[in-house]
């Protein structure tokens, strides 16, 4: 396989790392899942909001890829050949436990002789928008709260969705410092949120 002469360098040293994985390197497999796992965990979090899921789904995306590493083509980064069978373990995951609880709910009314059964609605009733509003209101309150650097950080990974990659190239940034920033970004906000908890109880 030739490179892409339309790749970015990081797209370029994936590949490299991704020859070697299909030579059976194990430390090339390993630094490609050290790259994309918190992306990927971060995607899958979003689309089925259960950590536990997500880091299931993650686990086995990248069993998924370097199962089928050969069928991978230059013809495309491969962190977008990876987050295409992220998303799609995703949606299959989001449909079959949709089948699973249409199938449930289906079963315990017909043990009640009524054949209708309620369809899983995608959209929030009003009560559940509120709190969703609410709750992003209050995430936005402690964002806000950030330093600078921090705040623009967290609003470019997780508001405007970059990847690592796309961060560091737009703030002129290592990509070791865009982790490690939004690592620090994290743990400040969990301490906002703990002291926050603090205040409200000595309120009372």
């Amino acid at each position: 396989m030739e490179i892409n002469p339309n790749f970015s360098a990081n797209a370029k040293n994936d590949f490299l790392l991704v020859i070697k994985a299909k030579d059976g390197d194990q430390k090339a497999y390993a630094e490609l899942m050290q790259r994309y796992k918190d992306s990927i965990y971060f995607m899958a979090l979003k689309m089925v909001n259960n950590k536990d899921d997500a880091m299931d789904l993650t686990v086995d995306t990248f069993g998924k890829a370097f199962e089928n590493i050969e069928n991978y083509k230059p013809n495309f980064a491969f962190s977008t050949w990876l987050f295409r069978i992220a998303t799609n373990n995703c949606i299959d995951f989001i449909r079959k436990k949709r089948l699973k609880i249409v199938s449930i709910q289906a079963l315990s009314e017909e043990e009640s002789n009524d054949k209708q059964f309620e369809i899983i609605s995608d959209t929030l009733n009003p009560e559940q928008n509120a709190i969703k509003k609410q709750e992003n209101e209050k995430l936005k309150n402690i964002v806000e709260q950030l330093p600078q650097r921090y705040r623009i950080m967290v609003t470019l990974r997780y508001y405007d969705e970059q990847s690592y990659e796309e961060i560091a190239q737009q703030l002129d940034l290592p990509v070791g410092t865009v982790k490690a920033q939004l690592f620090r970004a994290k743990d400040l906000m969990s301490k906002i949120i703990n002291q926050d908890k603090k205040n409200f109880r000595g309120d009372f």
